[in-house]
């Protein structure tokens, strides 16, 4: 009886221990988590290039509001990259705990961020289904540019670097085509989008296309891995660096939560990619 105690007792501290960390130790921390990537498609002039990567804020679910917001963009400044790409669901839907925030405080804070090659945003599901019209004009009113199916040249980039914003899997457009059609062949450019179930439509002209959405399942198991992924692939686009077909895909698992407020093992990140080139020395 005794020793059944005991393990009673062990059980309920190890349940109680797994809860704090996955409901709130883990969802209110925060990492800055650098990645260098070698790339076929990156020219000698692009190597060394550092983008930031901001994905999923959900600014309003529960450790996610304003003033961490505030704590992300000077985290991100801090870091000093040369390129930020914001990568969609400044919003909250249908969060235990959250509370909904509007898209122009959020913009306001998000003008705060600068690189020397500028900041650049597309939207998420979770923004259309606020209203996709309302989160980008809040962004361009505060000078952040959002690409939906478009594409423009990197000004002040030594290396000729195009960006193609390309719009949500479930909600935009997404016409990879249309996006890329103004991009010189031979150039190189980065693909950004919400959800990474386009990226079996992305040609290999593209040197990197980089996502978020998936939160990396905000849970990862031992041995099950990550048991949630709102994917039409499972867990084959769910996170970090995937090589597939001679192309290059980055999937941030983002910062806030949808669904149910916990992470586990998946802490919110702000993404810090190093582009190596990987192309021999002329």
């Amino acid at each position: 009886m005794r020793v059944r105690r005991i393990l009673l007792t062990v059980a309920l501290t190890l349940s109680a221990v797994l809860a704090a960390w996955a409901f709130w130790l883990e969802p209110a921390s925060l990492r800055v988590e650098t990645y260098a990537i070698e790339l076929e498609r990156l020219p000698n002039s692009c190597d060394g290039l550092q983008v930031a990567l901001l994905a999923d804020l959900h600014v309003g679910s529960p450790f996610n509001g304003t003033a961490n917001l505030e704590r992300v963009v000077r985290r991100t400044q801090e870091a000093d990259p040369d390129l930020i790409l914001l990568l969609g669901d400044y919003v909250i839907h249908g969060v235990v705990g959250g509370h909904f925030v509007s898209p122009e405080p959020t913009a306001q804070i998000l003008s705060e961020l600068a690189a020397p090659l500028g900041v650049y945003a597309v939207l998420g599901n979770h923004d259309w289904w606020l209203d996709a019209l309302r989160v980008r004009a809040a962004l361009e009113s505060q000078g952040i540019l959002v690409l939906e199916d478009q594409a423009v040249p990197v000004e002040a980039s030594a290396c000729g670097l195009w960006l193609a914003g390309v719009g949500d899997f479930w909600e935009g457009e997404h016409d990879v085509d249309r996006a890329l059609a103004e991009v010189p062949d031979g150039v190189p450019v980065i693909v950004y989008t919400h959800n990474p179930d386009i990226f079996p439509d992305v040609p290999k002209r593209v040197t990197l296309t980089v996502a978020g959405h998936t939160h990396g399942g905000q849970v990862r198991l031992p041995i099950l891995g990550r048991p949630m992924i709102p994917s039409d692939f499972g867990q084959r686009y769910a996170a970090g660096h995937v090589r597939e077909g001679g192309r290059d895909l980055f999937v941030s698992t983002g910062i806030g939560t949808s669904m149910l407020p916990v992470r586990f093992r998946v802490p919110p990140v702000v993404t810090i990619l190093v582009l190596e080139s990987g192309q021999a020395q002329q």
